[in-house]
């Protein structure tokens, strides 16, 4: 997988290449010149589930749904060491061969790594068929979906401004307040958040569950990308991650050092849990937090949101057209839906505490007095959202990015965890491991 992967970086993609909710489904455009089987690649079955219930007719299987005489089939691989990437790479190689209810029609791709799709020509231009109004969509979306030239290849259902998502209880027992204002005013940069960090653990807390909780603040606010003109850089922003790792753990401010998606680390989602903060995207917590979910062991209502020390975003799930697609109408049609129809997107926010990508139905929940997250205690999280998603920006990005997070945050979790002698020792093994996965890229 590693040398496949390394191959397709260092040379460019050349290709000619149910549910439960109640909604009147869009009718996709009639062709009878199209491919009756659309095959859509993901890694996960967060959009899948949503194509289910506010797109297809029926749900056949757990990778099948019907669309009218259409049969829109899944492959799904896990994202983790850029498997995803890796399979999804060799079979679109492969388009042009593949036969027509084998072509790839539709793939998702994260902001980690989308531009080394969206400037291929993997690829194709959305407006070539059909899509061409952006009118309500956050721009920094259209901008992560286009190539060098401006052309846009895709689109995405969601924006993904982050914030803090914190412990009601914790924070009265911490602060006095679990007020949203009050927590922001408290810990509205690193230094206050670190003075809040020593008073949780006076009182018997942990700041945050692991180490890595932090990590895409840091990296969302970086002033340069991971390479620069071929060579591996280290922002001054990953360097202060790393500092506060090493002092976290020193002052005991963190339950774990582990992976956050690691069981320890979610761990503390539960009401037994004793981490007060925790950091994501409205995806996060509808879609990452079933422990504090939970009917018997979670602390559902609980939380509640605020910007914190930075605003950031976090990751998204873009939608892109394959070149090669028999299917051009449908693809359209299920993007313009995620976009543009306002009862989708409606359902999106409403039904899956979603932030949408269509500003004209999120301004309407921003400005409802009546309307409130019950897992954040009936926050209005969309407004929350509404203000955040302002100050959102695609820059420094490469398509390195998905493996230079993931290996600094596995590498330098070495050095914390004391397998690794040093902090030098665990850079170096990460240089190593960026030597291996990228030849092309300079490590110095």
């Amino acid at each position: 997988m590693k040398k496949l992967l390394s191959a397709l970086l260092t040379l460019p993609l050349v290709l000619s290449l149910a549910g439960c909710q109640k909604t009147e489904k869009p009718a996709a455009a009639a062709s009878s010149e199209e491919g009756k089987v659309l095959n859509i690649w993901t890694w996960n079955e967060e959009f899948w589930g949503f194509l289910g219930k506010y797109y297809a007719d029926e749900k056949v299987d757990e990778y099948t749904l019907k669309k009218g005489d259409v049969t829109i089939k899944r492959t799904t691989y896990p994202s983790d060491g850029g498997a995803y990437q890796d399979a999804l790479d060799a079979a679109l190689l492969n388009q042009a061969n593949a036969a027509a209810d084998d072509k790839i029609d539709l793939f998702l791709a994260e902001a980690d790594y989308i531009i080394k799709y969206t400037n291929s020509d993997a690829t194709m231009d959305v407006k070539s068929i059909g899509v061409s109004d952006f009118s309500n969509t956050y721009p920094y979306t259209v901008e992560a979906a286009s190539d060098a030239k401006g052309v846009v290849k895709g689109v995405s259902f969601q924006c993904c401004p982050a914030a803090v998502i914190y412990r009601r209880s914790i924070a009265k027992d911490v602060l006095g307040t679990d007020d949203p204002a009050a927590v922001q005013e408290a810990m509205s940069d690193w230094d206050k958040f670190n003075d809040v960090a020593a008073k949780a653990k006076d009182k018997g807390y942990f700041m945050i569950p692991t180490t890595n909780a932090t990590y895409r603040v840091f990296s969302n606010n970086v002033t340069s990308p991971w390479v620069v003109d071929g060579k591996l850089n280290f922002d001054p922003n990953i360097e202060k991650w790393m500092d506060q790792s090493e002092d976290y753990v020193k002052n005991g401010y963190t339950a774990y050092t582990t992976n956050i998606w690691g069981d320890e680390a979610t761990s503390e989602m539960f009401k037994t849990g004793k981490s007060m903060c925790f950091f994501g995207p409205a995806w996060y917590f509808n879609f990452s937090m079933s422990n504090a979910q939970d009917p018997d062991k979670g602390c559902f209502g609980d939380w509640a949101i605020c910007q914190g020390p930075q605003p950031f975003f976090w990751g998204g799930t873009w939608m892109l057209a394959a070149t090669g697609t028999d299917n051009p109408t449908m693809v359209a049609d299920i993007m313009n839906t995620f976009i543009n129809n306002e009862e989708v997107c409606d359902h999106l926010v409403k039904d899956e505490a979603q932030f949408s990508n269509n500003q004209k139905v999120n301004n309407k929940y921003a400005a409802d007095a009546t309307y409130g997250n019950d897992f954040l205690g009936g926050q209005n999280d969309t407004a929350v959202f509404a203000e955040l998603a302002k100050n959102i920006k695609f820059q420094n990005v490469t398509q390195y990015d998905q493996l230079c997070n993931e290996g600094l945050q596995t590498y330098f979790t070495e050095y914390l965890d004391g397998e690794t002698s040093t902090r030098e020792d665990a850079i170096n093994n990460f240089k190593d491991y960026i030597r291996t996965t990228y030849p092309g890229v300079t490590v110095e």
